[in-house]
């Protein structure tokens, strides 16, 4: 799909069809996501595959925002392999995963198959019930498959904010 195309169409799907993601596209998505730019190459990324109806049914300990969605994948970032900027501390895993994220989002929908980004859930449920170690920092989660039939964009999707009230040009 062109590129132009391909941002001006996703959309955050919410609702699914049972029918399971193929092989195949998990592990297109997955590649998407590895070729994803990291601050420094240093890929701290880490991403939970949660296909199985027991993965599902403990998912939704963690959020109610599953959607009815036969997959997610649950993205995370290792806290000590990101890249720290030396000014300030800061850690780039939060940009780094959210990079990866974004890879996700657009290669699912490449596939013909349907994401949304979901940040509501519990991070400490969800490190308990799928034994992540404390140093694997969970950021978002995307529940995947196959678009149900009267799945549709949300009421606010096709509204954007104008370029003149997001962008500013530097001036001297």
């Amino acid at each position: 799909m062109e590129f132009s195309s391909l941002v001006k169409e996703r959309y955050s799907v919410r609702k699914f069809s049972m029918q399971p993601v193929e092989e195949h596209a998990v592990a297109a998505i997955l590649e998407a996501a590895r070729m994803a730019p990291t601050a420094c190459n240093n890929q701290p990324q880490r991403i939970l595959v949660v296909q199985t109806p027991t993965g599902m049914e403990k998912l939704k300990e963690c959020t109610k925002y599953t959607f009815g969605a036969p997959m997610a994948l649950v993205v995370c970032y290792q806290k000590g392999e990101a890249w720290v900027r030396s000014f300030d501390g800061d850690n780039s895993g939060v940009v780094d995963a959210s990079i990866v994220s974004t890879h996700i989002m657009l290669a699912v929908h490449d596939l013909g198959l349907g994401s949304t980004w979901v940040g509501y859930f519990d991070p400490l449920a969800l490190r308990k019930l799928f034994n992540l170690p404390d140093n694997i920092i969970p950021v978002a989660i995307f529940p995947i498959g196959h678009l149900a039939p009267d799945a549709k964009p949300a009421s606010l999707h096709d509204q954007r904010r104008p370029l003149t009230e997001t962008v500013v040009y530097e001036s001297f």
